[in-house]
């Protein structure tokens, strides 16, 4: 049976997630931060990490950003097929809802033209991904995404050869190269296989499993552990100033691929790693 859903609903719901996922640090990150403080043996990292909640408190009790860089509007709604939108266009509400979340969340406007630099004023438009599935509900992720870590981020087609130490030794490397660039502690969402367009958005997704829940394949779960202990190994530290904590989860999933491919895209996160979802 057919459900009816208003768009002005869905341009609440973005519009409420992306202040709220700007404003306030979620539990599961907070969590993850006070448990690598008390295991971090540099001082200095230490104190950057104590600053990191510090921040994280000021930023709830005063209504402002975590931080300036309020990212673009990265927005995953998975569409129940026996859903049938009223009130308006999807694209239109969801663009409405960066927008007033924008204006009225005192968001940092930072989306402009690629090549003449003029600013939209207003973060829109959102970076949307559309995916139908079965019921008469609209789920909503809602993830600014800030391009210190966006810009870290790698894609690379691996010849099939490299196998999974090649997969590894490329996310470790990616990470060597970023070094403080993305204000770590970072979360690294990786994908493995597919094309390039899908690996790109499979790690993308990644970024919004909770910390601390490991892949449900064993096999991709030891990936996880191995690569997340070499790369706090590399000693680049919170904020790149040195110590044990330079990243606080790997997440890692695959899709199958073309016998000559080997695709594998790291998406790069900072500490503020902001997102929200409800459903609606």
């Amino acid at each position: 049976m057919t459900r009816e859903i208003d768009v002005a609903l869905i341009e609440q719901a973005v519009r409420d997630l992306y202040i709220e996922a700007c404003l306030y640090a979620s539990d599961d990150l907070r969590a993850a931060v006070q448990a690598v403080r008390a295991k971090e043996n540099k001082p200095v990292a230490r104190e950057v990490l104590s600053q990191i909640l510090q921040n994280m408190d000021l930023a709830a009790e005063n209504g402002l950003p975590t931080c300036q860089d309020t990212g673009l509007c990265v927005v995953f709604l998975d569409l129940g097929q026996d859903v049938h939108l009223v009130g308006g266009d999807l694209n239109e509400a969801v663009d409405a809802g960066v927008r007033r979340a924008c204006l009225e969340g005192r968001l940092r406007a930072s989306s402009l033209t690629p090549l003449t630099r003029q600013n939209t004023k207003d973060n829109t438009p959102a970076v949307l991904h559309l995916r139908l599935v079965p019921g008469d509900l609209v789920h909503l992720s809602v993830a600014p995404k800030g391009f210190g870590s966006e810009n870290m981020s790698r894609l690379k087609m691996l010849n099939p050869s490299d196998g999974e130490e090649g997969v590894k030794d490329f996310i470790v490397e990616t990470m060597r190269i970023a070094g403080g660039k993305p204000c770590p502690p970072v979360i690294l969402g990786v994908g493995i296989g597919g094309t390039a367009e899908s690996c790109a958005l499979l790690a993308k997704r990644m970024l919004l499993r909770p910390l601390g829940q490991k892949a449900e394949d064993p096999r991709l779960a030891r990936m996880e552990e191995e690569v997340l202990a070499r790369i706090n190994a590399l000693g680049i530290g919170p904020m790149g100033l040195g110590g044990g904590t330079t990243a606080l989860a790997v997440h890692i999933a695959e899709l199958p691929t073309h016998i000559a491919g080997l695709p594998v895209m790291v998406n790069m996160q900072c500490h503020a790693s902001r997102h929200r979802e409800t459903t609606i």
